[in-house]
């Protein structure tokens, strides 16, 4: 059982005010890193070690172009019903060791991000016959990083959906709550697709 202990005198943590708010308030906009660690833990190779990941949505695509993207990808998938459509976010994702020799290497793929309403009202995935390339699925080693898309199936009136990315890996665990990010522009002037500067 793990315990949990909490100064009256200082306050809240910074993890205790992060989860009485909404997650739409500190998700990483679209085009901003987001630096977080992720601990692998094995007793046989000396403890624990820590790697650096940095996290970017890098760009949305939604609607009828997201929908042209995932009918080119192949013939085999299938228009929505109405009311959903497809939403396409490229996320740049970079894996690296803090201190070497390193062990581990970090296996990524499209599972471990998932799309929700601002209430986090958990969305669908995107069940595709033939993923948009280049897809979201590699093994990186230190240094490395990969590049790809992530696919979900978002409400049409939703115009404020969030990703959370959720490690999915045995031992492995992420310090601190899950990273959230936006998968809307907040200029509300701006279009849905963003490119990085």
């Amino acid at each position: 059982m793990a315990l949990t202990f909490v100064s009256a005198i200082a306050g809240p943590s910074p993890a205790q005010t992060r989860a009485s708010r909404p997650a739409s308030s500190y998700a990483q906009s679209i085009g901003v890193p987001l630096a977080t660690i992720i601990v692998f833990g094995d007793q046989y190779n000396g403890g624990d070690e820590l790697y650096d990941v940095k996290i970017t949505v890098a760009e949305v695509v939604r609607g009828e172009k997201a929908w042209q993207m995932v009918k080119s990808a192949g013939d085999a998938n299938m228009p929505l019903s109405p009311g959903m459509e497809y939403l396409l976010a490229r996320v740049k994702f970079e894996f690296a060791a803090r201190v070497r020799p390193e062990h581990y290497s970090y296996t990524l793929d499209p599972s471990q991000f998932s799309a929700m309403s601002a209430a986090t009202t958990p969305y669908a995935a995107a069940a595709l016959a033939t993923a948009v390339k280049p897809e979201l699925r590699a093994t990186l080693r230190t240094g490395e990083s990969a590049q790809g898309w992530v696919a979900f199936l978002v409400p049409r009136g939703d115009h404020t959906p969030l990703m959370m990315f959720r490690e999915d890996v045995g031992s492995v665990i992420h310090q601190g709550d899950a990273s959230f990010f936006k998968l809307y522009n907040e200029n509300p002037s701006g279009s849905a697709r963003t490119k990085p500067s």
